[in-house]
């Protein structure tokens, strides 16, 4: 509690302390984001050998965690030193490049811990030095991470999605964002809603409009924010995934058969919700004049 004081009477420190905090997780978000799904990959193939019953002797490979083996430049194999890993500012003191090879460091990485940094700057400022800033960090990391997966592999890890809709729910004895009932009965409908808009969809078209990660997102958001929520969020991550989708398919030519994930959108419409759902639902009962 000595902390939380000092911290309310010097905004300016605890603004500079979660945008750093946010930097740094940031990094690590890197690397979850690659390391991951290439584990999650090795997961399967080993549990199809075990099945399969296929000699494991012929097929044994280095361990491979979010730890191990030390991040490595690409390029060259240069083991990348603490000093170069010092989020955005290490870019640019090397100028984008590998300190061995000299070979283009790819932008996504400064680019995610500015993103990671300046949400939980967000988050801080939008909350205040309270419980629900202490909450909604680890949401908004998870969400980033999740985001960029789903990018990557049209994949939203159990691993993540499950823990973090876990924690919404314990949250939620506390009333931080929803009071437990409401959460309860959130999680539960964001799942099945978007379960029976695919089934739904899959008995018309006999295609399959998203992934059970989708489905498992949306219960997320509804464990942290209550049902009430879940019109908004997917109201929100509709239009936002219809205009970046068009946009795609219109200006960059995206082939329209090439699937278009929907967690990042739903995760940044959940991510605005948490911060201003309120004022939004304020703003359109304003609007319809209701």
């Amino acid at each position: 509690m000595i902390l939380f004081h000092y911290l309310q009477s010097n905004p300016l420190i605890f603004l500079t302390f979660c945008t750093l905090i946010g930097l740094s997780v940031g990094s690590f978000i890197n690397v979850v984001a690659y390391r991951l799904p290439v584990m999650l990959e090795r997961d399967w193939k080993s549990q199809c050998r075990e099945l399969l019953d296929v000699d494991r002797a012929e097929t044994t490979e280095e361990p491979f965690t979010l730890s191990r083996p030390r991040s490595r430049c690409p390029h060259c194999g240069h083991a990348i030193r603490w000093r170069e890993n010092i989020p955005v500012l290490s870019f640019l003191l090397l100028r984008g490049r590998c300190s061995a090879c000299g070979q283009t460091i790819s932008l996504r990485y400064p680019i995610v811990e500015t993103v990671s940094g300046a949400l939980s700057l967000a988050v801080a400022w939008h909350f205040g030095v309270s419980w629900e800033t202490v909450a909604a960090l680890p949401l908004t990391w998870a969400l980033i991470a999740l985001s960029l997966i789903d990018f990557d592999h049209q994949i939203l890890p159990d691993s993540i999605v499950l823990p973090t809709l876990w924690l919404g729910l314990i949250v939620s004895l506390f009333g931080l964002f929803a009071d437990t009932h409401t959460a309860i009965i959130g999680a539960v409908v964001g799942y099945l809603s978007l379960w029976s808009i695919f089934q739904l969809f899959k008995l018309i078209t006999g295609k399959e409009g998203m992934g059970y990660g989708d489905f498992k997102l949306l219960a997320l958001f509804g464990a942290w924010l209550g049902w009430h929520s879940l019109f908004q969020i997917v109201l929100l991550s509709s239009l936002v995934g219809a205009i970046v989708g068009l946009s795609l398919i219109l200006f960059r030519g995206r082939d329209r058969s090439i699937p278009i994930p929907f967690g990042p959108y739903l995760a940044t419409a959940g991510w605005i919700s948490l911060l201003w759902g309120e004022q939004i639902n304020r703003l359109y009962i304003t609007w319809a004049g209701i």
